[in-house]
Parts: structure tokens; C-alpha cells; sequence
């Protein structure tokens, strides 16, 4: 599991949900990652690995560990994330070589006292569970750097968290707590935001029981419990729920998902512009007794005038706008939507062009734009026998909009209007429509053989002129006329004759974004590459703000996109990434284009290419791939001819590699590297050459000793991945990148052998120390041999005084 997604984006299960009982005789296993499956309960056969070091069970079901859970007396790294987890054994405190500790997004509620016996572990994170208090025994965990709490149900901490010595990181966020000890607050990283802090405990109204706050992280999924009581929830990423008391007639499990939106299912019309990613709830279609009210963050749209924000839902068949009432919240400026809710499904925030509408009886009706209300659309009595549903929006065109489009200072329009109704079936009686006539243009100085009505399909691929088809009436300032169906109305004044095709050229530029690809390496690691796709008026802040940590070429030539337009980054010319990335087709990494999101990757390159004699100059090329389903038809031809597929190139350079000191380890004494000395004088040094003769003791083990020497799981990844050709160059790269990380720790030795006894290389420790005994023997003579020559200058000294 979680190496494929499902159409939605998200990661899939795997199937497993138990293992064989001889699983255990593998005596010898030291990492085990049983992540993303369907285990319940934690096999048995996993308490006989003797030499476990490394066990991962996130995103699975499990609902308690095993009471003699602390037989895995080996264990330094434990992460079971993302599970139901609602209590923990006693024996965990058992666990005393145990490091990195990862309960995140549980059930928990109570953390037993044993927990404070973890006295090497370094990481604790326990966010996103239901704790409402901790034991104050997390006072004894001396080694902890980084204790995560946030997003629980805290009210309070105990005030000896202030004396771990060695804590460099606090997080409170998003709990309860409405008072926190002076000594917590006195701490400079200590993130407390996100909690009530002196505000009074709410008060129930009558006959209400008081709600509680349920507060959960979101990475991209999870889950809460709400209760007939009712709740608030707020998730870390920012989106509130509001169940009032009996919403749930029973205790309900809410699951929840943050999808990456993608143009298969995600439809938008045209001018929208989306502004959120998708948010999946479950269980779909479970009934609430009453409305649950959700806020869901945005980014705010450029162009508010002529556009509103609304909380799109999908039903399973089709897409829906929900009454969305918007505000921006006093503290952090950040702008919300408001909508009510019945049932669960998936929701996300769009801009739209403003919405006018009105129900039509039979009588008859007046319906105007709030955008400009010189536009309207008046119904006759008898227009039809049943009332149906019409729908009005409007979208302005600049006058300089027009001319820089058709390069024409003589043609003006109108703004666009885009009229629909929920019935199939034409008027009775035709509606009368008041268009202002384009600016410059009045009823005193009107020629009307310049002046055009303009007709779009639902679509806008084509426009007719229907001029002579309709009874035009004008006035001082507009322009009226009647239609019995509803569709785009646009009116143009121009002298040119053929009209449709410019105005059919306007329509498609006025939905393109222009838009300029960066590509970007890091500094400090110039393999580590960043690219964006950002529209043409936000291409500078985001340089400045990026410039500090990276650096590479100017931004592409400005190009055009749609928005929901698929597009793909292909590495070129003697530069490749990880085929097997989710989001890598053919050996091209895909993107979908929307103008309010951030459109970015920051990815790992290699080089198949020797880099030892010289630089790599390869580049980075992007093409058009997809096309959304709304894009006029000559606009879709464009984009997939063959010589149109190519958007931009820049180029990515690869520096030349220093000499390795595993091909000549002459080196190791020459001027390509600065001296490497691990330890000191009084305890002894391990020399390059040392590292080497060690490097070549080290077999397929070197995983579980890079782990066990505290690299990460992305860099341990990255070194198999860019040398996995050569298993002696994954071992040296490990252990020098360990080396010059650590240089400058004087107990670095003596975590080199700890590390090698942790991972099963008693021969190897055993090695060092021999090495290390030697050195502090040689130093040892050194440093009498300096006292005699002291002594015997001193008495040479007061001889010569004498």
C-alpha cells in the first residue's frame, strides 16, 4: 500500500491484514514497514523479532498494541500514525533505546505514566489525539529535543516540561488551554497558537449541554468521533465544523480526505477559477437531523468585482453551488467560506462570475445584473405556464482589453451576458433584454450598420451575428432586443464585417492565464530542483521570496494556459528523476495548472552521466499535455498538434563531482578534501582512512547502521537511489555523509559505535574502539613526552639564573 492512488488522488490500502506466524523466526530483521494496510491488530509474530530496530505501522486500523509491547527492547524508531488508537500499554516504557516516537492522528486520551521512561528518546509526537491532560513523568524524558502536542484537547500542561535540557521545540498549537505556566511561556520556542488563552469558559444555554472542542490535524486525511452532545471541530489546515446538538442521533465516525483536484472529475465552467483543494467527508450521504456548517479557507481571487466565491459540493453524478455566505477572519486575514450542509460528500471553493436569479411565474418578472444593473432581462406576462428557475451573470470587458486582443482601436463591446433557465422548453413570449451599448457609443452618434448582437453556444465555440435577426431598439444609452432561448449575448461595434471569428478570438483570451515556468536549485544541494508554473503578475514576489535558498536561470518567455490545463516537465540531455513517482508518466512529471495554486514540485535529479571529470548541462523542458473539456475546439486542435506540444526550456547544471576517496584514497590526504577528524585528542581520532577500512567491513546492512547513526528515511532513500548501481558507493556516501554532518560533535565516536552494536556489528565496534585505543595511547605518550621537555627547559632555565 501506498504507492498507488485512487481517482481522487489519495494514496490505496494494500490488502494485508495479517502475518504468518514464522514470520517471527526472522531472527535477524531489523527494519519492518507495514505501512498504509488493513492491520487491525498487531501480529504476534512481531514481538519475536529480537533484532527490530525500525518498525512502521502507519495509516492502518489499529485500535491497542500488545501488553508485552516493550519486548521489542531493540526498537529506536516506532511510528503508528494515522490509526484508532485509544490506548497505549503499560509496557512501552520498556522501550529504553527507543529515539523517535510517532502516535500521531490517534484516538489516545491517556498516556500512561510508563511513557516518562523513554529516556533516550529524542521525538515524541502525539498530535491530533484526544489528550486532555499529560502525565507530568514526560519531565524525565532528558534526551527529548522535539515534543509535538498540538491539536488535542489540552487544558493544561505541567510546568516541569520547562526543564528538559536538551527541548528545542514545544507545540501547543490548537488545544484548549486557556492558561499555560510562566515557565512554558518564558521558553522561545514554545507555539501556542490556536488556543483559547484568557478567554472565560463558555457558558451552556439553557437546556444545551456544553459543546466540546475536537481538534484534529490535517496532513491530508483523518477522522473524529461526533456524538449526539454536538461538537466543534477545527482541523489544522484551517476548516471548521459546527455540529449542533442532535445533528447525530448516534455517535458517528467522520472520516476526512484533502485531495489534490484534477480535471477528469473535477469540472469547472467556464471562468471559474478554483481556489481550494478538493475536501472529501464520509460516510456519503449519512443524513444529519440537523444543518452542520463548515468553513472552508480560500485564496483570495484577483478580480472581486466581477466574481464570487461559493462552496461547490459533488453529489456522485454532478457538481453543485451551496448558498455561501464569505468573510475574512480579524487575526489572520485569511478569508473563509460559510456553507450548511445535510449530508457528506466533496466539497471545494471556487470563484464564479456573480450570479443574478429569480424564479419566473407566469405573470411575469424583472430580473437586473448586480454587477451592472443597466443590464436586464424583463419577462412578459404569460412567458410561460410554469414557474422555472433563471440564472443571470455577467462579465465586463476593458475597452482596452478589446483593442490590445484584436489590435483594432476602432472595435468596442459590450459586456458579455450569459443567461440559463432549468427548463429545455423556449418562452412563449419572447424576453426583452437591455444591453448598454459599448463605451464611446451613444444613441447620438450611433451607426448602425457598425453595430453587431452576438450569439455563443453554451461553449463559446462559435458566435453568430443574429443582427438582422432580431428587432433592435436603441435609446441614449442602450440597446435593446428580444430572444425566446437563452445562451451568450455580446454586443460589438466595429467596422468589420465578419465579426463572429474576432469575437470567438476575444472569448478564448479573455479565459487564458499568461503564465512563466521557473526552475530553480537549492544551494546547498544543487540536486534538489524546484518547478513552478506561475501566472505572469505573481512571477517577481515569488523569485524574491524564493531567492535566499535557490538560485538558476531567468524565467521562461510567457506563455498561455487554461485553467484546469494539464502540462509535463520532462528532465533532458543527461538528467533523469525517479520513474516510479506517482506523478511521473512516460518520465515526465505531471501538473495541472490553476492560477490560485501554487502549480510546484521540488524534486531529487541524477545523472546517468559520468560527473567526476566535468559539469552536467542538462534542461529542464515543459510540454502541453491534456486539455480541459471546456476549451474551445480550434484552441484543444492548437495545443495537441505536434509542433505546438513544446511550451519552454531551461536549463539545469549538475557541478562536477570531487574526486571520491573510495576510487583513490590518496586523496584522502591531498587537497581536494579538508582534513575529516572524528573525536578529539583526549579520547582519540578517527582519520578518512580509518572511515574507509571501516566503510569496506560494512555490507547490506549499511541501511539499518545509516538509521541507527540518525539520517532520515529521505536522505537513507536518496543514497540507494543515486547510487544503485554500486553497493560500496552506497556505504561510503552513507557513512561520509554521517561524518561530515557530525564532524564537529565531539561524542561522535562513541555514537559511531553505538550504532554499530545496535545494528548487530559487534566486529566492527570492536574495530573502532581497538582504532580508538591506539590513538589515545599515542597521545598519552605525546603528552609526556612534552611534560619532560617542559621540565628539562624549566631546570635548564634556573641553572642559567643561578
Amino acid at each position: 500500500g501506498g504507492h498507488a492512488r485512487d481517482e481522487f488522488g489519495s494514496y490505496q490500502r494494500g490488502s494485508l491484514t495479517s502475518l504468518p506466524p514464522d514470520f517471527g523466526n526472522l531472527r535477524c530483521l531489523t527494519h519492518l514497514d507495514l505501512s498504509f494496510n488493513r492491520l487491525s491488530i498487531l501480529p504476534s509474530c512481531i514481538l519475536h523479532l529480537p533484532s527490530l530496530r525500525v518498525l512502521l505501522v502507519s495509516h492502518n486500523s489499529l485500535v491497542t498494541l500488545p501488553e508485552d509491547f516493550g519486548r521489542l527492547s531493540k526498537l529506536t524508531f516506532f511510528s503508528a500514525m494515522k490509526n484508532q488508537l485509544k490506548n497505549l500499554p503499560q509496557s512501552i516504557g520498556e522501550l529504553s533505546v527507543l529515539q523517535d516516537l510517532d502516535l500521531s492522528e490517534n484516538a489516545l486520551e491517556l498516556l500512561p505514566e510508563g511513557v516518562g521512561n523513554l529516556h533516550n528518546c529524542r521525538e515524541l509526537d502525539l498530535s491530533g489525539n484526544r489528550l486532555s491532560s499529560i502525565p507530568d513523568s514526560l519531565a524525565n524524558l532528558k534526551s527529548l529535543r522535539r515534543l509535538h502536542l498540538h491539536s488535542n484537547l489540552l487544558v493544561t500542561v505541567p510546568a516541569s516540561l520547562a526543564s528538559l535540557p536538551n527541548l528545542s521545540r514545544l507545540d501547543l498549537q490548537n488545544n484548549c488551554l486557556r492558561a499555560i505556566p510562566a515557565e512554558i511561556q518564558a521558553l522561545p520556542f514554545v507555539h501556542v497558537r490556536g488556543n483559547p488563552l484568557g478567554e472565560a469558559e463558555p457558558s451552556p444555554q439553557a437546556g444545551q449541554k456544553s459543546l466540546h472542542n475536537v481538534i484534529n490535524s490535517c496532513i491530508s486525511s483523518g477522522s473524529f468521533t461526533v456524538t449526539s452532545e454536538g461538537c466543534r471541530v477545527v482541523l489544522a489546515c484551517g476548516i471548521h465544523f459546527y455540529f449542533p446538538p442532535g445533528a447525530a442521533s448516534d455517535p458517528l465516525r467522520i472520516y476526512f480526505r484533502s485531495l489534490t483536484p484534477d480535471p477528469q472529475w473535477v469540472k469547472l465552467r467556464h471562468h471559474d477559477v478554483l481556489l481550494s483543494r478538493v475536501l472529501e467527508l464520509q460516510p456519503h450521504g449519512v443524513q444529519f437531523q440537523q444543518e452542520v456548517q463548515i468553513w472552508m479557507p480560500y485564496i483570495s481571487p484577483q478580480t472581486p468585482h466581477q466574481h464570487e466565491v461559493v462552496v461547490r459540493t459533488f453529489s456522485g453524478q454532478s457538481w453543485s453551488d451551496l448558498k455561501t455566505r464569505v468573510k475574512q477572519r480579524r487575526k489572520s486575514k485569511k478569508c473563509v467560506a460559510h456553507c450548511c450542509v445535510l449530508h457528506f460528500s466533496w466539497f471545494l471553493v471556487v470563484s464564479r462570475l456573480v450570479q443574478n436569479e429569480c424564479k419566473v411565474p407566469a405573470e411575469g418578472t424583472l430580473l437586473f445584473s448586480s454587477v451592472d444593473p443597466n443590464i436586464k432581462v424583463i419577462f412578459p406576462p404569460g412567458v410561460t405556464q410554469e414557474p422555472r428557475s433563471v440564472k443571470l451573470q455577467v462579465l465586463p470587458v476593458s475597452a482596452e482589453e478589446i483593442q490590445e486582443i484584436t489590435a483594432n482601436a476602432g472595435c468596442r463591446a459590450s459586456p458579455l451576458l450569459y443567461l440559463s433557465q432549468d427548463s429545455t422548453v423556449d418562452f412563449l413570449k419572447p424576453v426583452r433584454i437591455q444591453l448598454p451599448l459599448p463605451l464611446g457609443v451613444t444613441g447620438l452618434n450611433l451607426d448602425r450598420s457598425r453595430l453587431h448582437i452576438l450569439h455563443g453556444d453554451l461553449e463559446g465555440q462559435t458566435w453568430n451575428d443574429i443582427t438582422s435577426e432580431v428587432v433592435l431598439e436603441f435609446t441614449h444609452l442602450y440597446a435593446v432586443f428580444e430572444v425566446t432561448h437563452f445562451s451568450w449575448y455580446w454586443l460589438w461595434y466595429t467596422t468589420k464585417t465578419y465579426i463572429g471569428g474576432i469575437a470567438k478570438k476575444v472569448y478564448e483570451r479573455l479565459r487564458l492565464y499568461q503564465v512563466n515556468f521557473i526552475a530553480l536549485q537549492r544551494k546547498r544541494d544543487p540536486e534538489q530542483v524546484l518547478l513552478q508554473c506561475v501566472p505572469k503578475h505573481k512571477v517577481d514576489p515569488v523569485l524574491k521570496k524564493l531567492q535566499d535558498r535557490y538560485r538558476g536561470p531567468e524565467p521562461s518567455d510567457m506563455v498561455e494556459m487554461f485553467e484546469g490545463e494539464q502540462f509535463f516537465a520532462a528532465f533532458e540531455r543527461g538528467i533523469s528523476i525517479d520513474m516510479d513517482r506517482p506523478d511521473c508518466v512516460d518520465g515526465r512529471l505531471s501538473f495541472i495548472f490553476y492560477s490560485h495554486l501554487k502549480n510546484m514540485k521540488e524534486i531529487y535529479v541524477t545523472s546517468p552521466v559520468d560527473r567526476k571529470g566535468q559539469a552536467v548541462k542538462g534542461q529542464v523542458s515543459f510540454y502541453r499535455g491534456a486539455v480541459p473539456d471546456s476549451v474551445p475546439e480550434d484552441a484543444s486542435r492548437r495545443r495537441k498538434g505536434p509542433d505546438s506540444l513544446w511550451l519552454a526550456t531551461l536549463p539545469i547544471k549538475l557541478p562536477q563531482l570531487k574526486p571520491r576517496w573510495d576510487e583513490n584514497p590518496g586523496l584522502l590526504y591531498g587537497f581536494s578534501f579538508p582534513p575529516l577528524n572524528l573525536g578529539n585528542a583526549e579520547t582519540g581520532y578517527l582519520t578518512q582512512a580509518n572511515l574507509l577500512s571501516i566503510a569496506r567491513r560494512v555490507g547490506a546492512d549499511w541501511q539499518s547502521i545509516g538509521l541507527s547513526l540518525g539520517l532520515t528515511y529521505p536522505q537513507i532513500e536518496r543514497i540507494g537511489y543515486n547510487n544503485r548501481e554500486d553497493l560500496n558507493k552506497q556505504i561510503l556516501d552513507m557513512l561520509f555523509s554521517w561524518a561530515q554532518q557530525n564532524s564537529e560533535d565531539p561524542d561522535c565516536v562513541s555514537k559511531l559505535i553505538t550504532a554499530m552494536k545496535e545494528s548487530g556489528r559487534q566486529d566492527i565496534a570492536d574495530e573502532i574502539e581497538a582504532i580508538i585505543e591506539l590513538g589515545r595511547q599515542k597521545y598519552n605518550e605525546s603528552i609526556r613526552r612534552v611534560g619532560l621537555e617542559q621540565e628539562s627547559s624549566t631546570e635548564d632555565s634556573a641553572i642559567a639564573m643561578m
